[in-house]
């Protein structure tokens, strides 16, 4: 539902009064499903791209071309709308207080350790996504990192933070706006264990953009997160850890229940101090 409002003003021609239209809030709920439908149908749709550019091109160069396509395309679209909508034609990439940096990071990887991926590996997988997973663990060259921690990042935060996240913000409570940015986030990457990563992490990202209404502590511990996923592709062999359970990955269920433990103590202590730090930031005028 839009948020409409009526400003009477006059007319200096004949004083009769006027109305005209506030700038209207976009998108709401039934809007921001429609953007992740748009950003789906050019993943679905563009896939032949990847497909064909794979039979002349090295995969990481096809895949890198179809990504940037396929979620690019539909940013765009979306930009559009949403400039037509509400004549805002600008994202903040501004961070007030950098001190927030290196917890939000930090905090973003102990959620990713000590939460997401014991929960993901609860998860079964079936043949076909374990040989996907496996082709994209063998990517590690250039291109894949550039897609994983530079495009990814940007593309994604500025649909789903900047742009559905502060969208629904103008028009609904935080928790409800959060929750379905990040429900959002994690249905666009059709699949059941990369949905909880967008899930769980939308929701960290959420709060820290509505903390400080800036998309580059979001663009950052995205680009943090992808980052670690592409390192261990270096260090753990990608094959062994999909197939293995998290106990046979860490070497034992010691060693897990103490790494989830710490894990959640750093988690706890970034989300601290990032509280603190944001209720400072409160009460201080820039």
């Amino acid at each position: 539902m839009f948020c409409v409002m009526t400003i009477i003003t006059t007319n200096h021609k004949n004083h009769e009064p006027m109305t005209e239209p506030t700038i209207k809030n976009y998108p709401n709920v039934s809007q921001s499903f429609g953007i992740t439908g748009i950003v789906i149908l050019g993943m679905l749709l563009l896939s032949p791209v990847n497909f064909l550019l794979a039979k002349f091109f090295d995969k990481e160069v096809s895949m890198l071309v179809y990504y940037l396509a396929a979620i690019g395309i539909p940013l765009l679209i979306v930009y559009s709308i949403k400039k037509r909508k509400t004549d805002d034609y600008s994202f903040n990439l501004e961070i007030k207080n950098n001190r927030i940096i290196p917890f939000v990071t930090i905090g973003a990887l102990a959620l990713l350790i000590g939460v997401i991926s014991p929960i993901g590996n609860l998860i079964p997988m079936s043949e076909s996504f374990r040989k996907i997973f496996m082709e994209m663990g063998a990517q590690t060259g250039l291109f894949a990192f550039i897609l994983a921690v530079i495009a990814a990042p940007i593309l994604e935060e500025l649909i789903f933070r900047g742009i559905i996240l502060d969208g629904l913000l103008k028009n609904y409570s935080l928790l409800k706006s959060i929750l379905i940015s990040s429900l959002l986030f994690g249905l666009v990457h059709l699949n059941p264990w990369q949905f909880i990563t967008g899930f769980i992490l939308g929701i960290f990202s959420g709060w820290v953009y509505y903390k400080t209404r800036s998309l580059l502590p979001s663009i950052i511990m995205h680009a943090a997160v992808n980052l670690f996923g592409f390192s261990m592709r270096y260090f753990v062999d990608t094959k062994s850890s999909i197939n293995d359970s998290l106990v046979d990955v860490y070497g034992g269920i010691t060693n897990l229940i103490f790494t989830i433990a710490i894990s959640i103590i750093i988690l706890l202590a970034c989300l601290y101090y990032l509280k603190n730090e944001f209720k400072k930031d409160a009460s201080i005028q820039y």
